[in-house]
């Protein structure tokens, strides 16, 4: 749970809102208080992919489907607006954390506490099925351990057996590692897939790992088909169970009343202790301010510009950015008079530990792990390392020697950001198919060939950034570069047979600390593959893959918290 940023609204309808719960790539998700008092959590569509016919499609699909299911495991429509934008839907708040931050926090779960969350999940399947709905996304993020029993969320892609899928070209529905084979294969959906979906998630809950591995989505996918599930060290009875909920065919599951007869559980769920102590990782909701901040002259952490800022050479006019949404800077073809500062720390070194994710429900603590001992970077215990110095002026009053910044950024959840060239333009313009999560009016970016100003299309490339106005605190930022298609790790390639969109955030930059001084970064040469907090590959190079190449711009507080601030591109030839 997050406050709430400047721009957000302070009302939905007759809802105020209260904080931010998480978002994706549809929309943003708050908590709310109805007028009579009561708590909900209400998602709002973002305004600019609501021309999407596809996308308002699936949130209207939503809409219908909290109507209809009307369980003891899910949470219940309150509201919704559907007729002109902003569109939101608003549905009984949940407190407790997500089975995955549960898994983080407290580690796997013990066998009999596996099992009774086993039966518990089966039944809240089998009370969805019984309104003829599947819901083709389920996933240790989709289940809130809640006081009362899990509950389960987002059926932002559920469908019942009359409707057709909306699935986009090339896409299965769901999520790689809990996404049944003849989904995969032949975009079959069923009641047996939520078996399968069901089997992986209690996998994840008995070894705290991810039942197929990790890595990019083709191979988690290709596993999740082909190899067996991960269960090394799980009770022989209980992987017995899992291991029958993914059988590769889905006439070979067993259906989810014979899974809860088998279960054989004797007490409820709720009275259990350890399942006890996941649901007080509930947070308390926050308070709301007598009046909240709306729209300030500048974004949090930076300060308002002056009356009236000099014009400098990456000030002249520019076309407005995509969706107007006024985030970002277009490069010109002008040349820089000065050659640009470079603050590259010392070469890339991989961080021990992992950070903790924020999601709806509950936040996690993050811890920022060690730098690595280049420009900026400061130990465990905040002093400066030994040799370091700050990388950006520091503003008059504030403290920085305190903060230190995150050793890297990890992908959390499925990147839909995608970059597409403008086949019109000379200059290698294009545009970004999401809007971008956290707006930076102060912030400036650029994407060109190495040594030139010529739009990038091999070779090495040069991505610069900076902030016009230094900032009051220390900001973060990390690259992410990401090919159009997922890449084979074995041989730095996309996967052979077929070009499958590649949903991974992609190759990262470590984070620097940003000012108004120009940091200047070289594709592929700072750029790696974190995974688990371990580095998993080097970044590949450009030629490997034709196509429209993403370059996502990320402010980072933390290892798996952070926000794309601006989105751009090149085209690889």
């Amino acid at each position: 749970m997050d406050v709430l940023k400047a721009h957000d609204p302070a009302r939905m309808g007759a809802h105020t809102l209260l904080a931010r719960l998480g978002a994706g790539g549809m929309g943003q998700v708050y908590l709310g208080r109805s007028p009579g008092g009561r708590l909900v959590a209400i998602k709002v569509i973002r305004d600019e992919i609501i021309d999407h016919p596809e996308a308002l499609a699936r949130f209207r699909r939503e809409v219908e489907t909290a109507r209809a299911v009307r369980s003891a495991y899910t949470a219940n429509l309150i509201d919704a607006s559907l007729d002109t934008a902003p569109y939101w839907l608003a549905t009984e708040y949940v407190a407790g954390p997500t089975l995955s931050e549960a898994v983080r926090e407290r580690g796997a779960l013990p066998v009999e506490t596996a099992r009774r969350l086993f039966a518990a999940l089966a039944e809240a399947l089998a009370s969805v099925h019984a309104y003829g709905v599947t819901h083709r996304d389920l996933k240790p993020q989709n289940v809130i351990l809640a006081a009362q029993g899990p509950q389960l969320i987002d059926f932002g892609i559920a469908r019942s057996a009359s409707q057709t899928a909306l699935t986009e070209a090339g896409f299965a529905p769901g999520t790689p590692g809990y996404t049944a084979p003849e989904v995969l294969l032949r975009n079959e959906v069923g009641p047996a897939a939520d078996v399968f979906a069901l089997g992986a998630t209690l996998a994840y809950a008995a070894t705290g790992r991810s039942p197929f591995g990790h890595g990019e989505s083709a191979g988690v996918s290709y596993r999740a088909v082909h190899e067996a599930i991960d269960l090394v060290g799980v009770d022989a009875e209980l992987a017995a169970l899992v291991e029958a909920c993914v059988a590769k065919e889905p006439a070979a599951r067993p259906g989810l009343t014979e899974l809860i007869a088998r279960c054989g559980v004797r007490t409820a769920l709720v009275e259990d202790t350890f399942y006890g102590g996941l649901v007080s990782l509930a947070e308390a909701v926050p308070q709301i301010p007598a009046a909240p901040p709306r729209y300030p002259a500048a974004p949090t952490g930076i300060p308002a510009p002056p009356a009236n800022p000099p014009v400098g050479l990456h000030d002249l006019p520019t076309a407005p950015p995509p969706y107007g949404y006024g985030h970002g800077y277009t490069p010109t073809q002008t040349v820089r008079s000065t050659p640009a500062v470079r603050r590259r720390g010392k070469p890339w070194l991989i961080a021990g530990a992992a950070g903790l994710a924020v999601g709806v429900g509950t936040v996690a603590a993050l811890t920022l792990l060690p730098g690595t001992g280049g420009a900026g970077d400061k130990g465990n215990d905040g002093a400066a390392s030994s040799g370091a110095t700050s990388s950006a002026p520091t503003t008059a009053g504030s403290d920085k020697s305190k903060l230190q910044p995150p050793a890297y950024v990890e992908q959390t959840n499925p990147s839909r950001d995608f970059w597409k060239a403008d086949t019109t333009s000379q200059y290698g313009e294009g545009t970004c198919n999401l809007p971008v999560e956290e707006r930076s009016e102060y912030f400036q970016s650029s994407v060109s060939a190495a040594g030139s100003d010529a739009p990038y299309t091999s070779g090495k490339g040069r991505i610069e950034f900076r902030l016009k106005y230094e900032p009051s605190t220390p900001y973060y930022v990390s690259v992410a570069v990401k090919s159009p298609h997922a890449i084979d790790a074995d041989t730095g390639k996309p996967f052979a047979g077929g070009f499958q969109e590649n949903l991974e955030l992609g190759y990262t930059s470590q984070p620097v600390e940003v000012g108004t001084e120009w940091v200047d970064l070289t594709y592929p040469d700072d750029f790696r593959q974190i995974v688990r907090g371990e580095e998993a590959g080097d970044a590949v190079p450009v030629e490997n893959d034709a196509g429209d190449w993403t370059v996502l711009f990320l402010h980072v507080q933390g290892p798996k918290q952070y926000a794309s601030i601006d989105c751009k591109g090149f085209v690889s030839k």
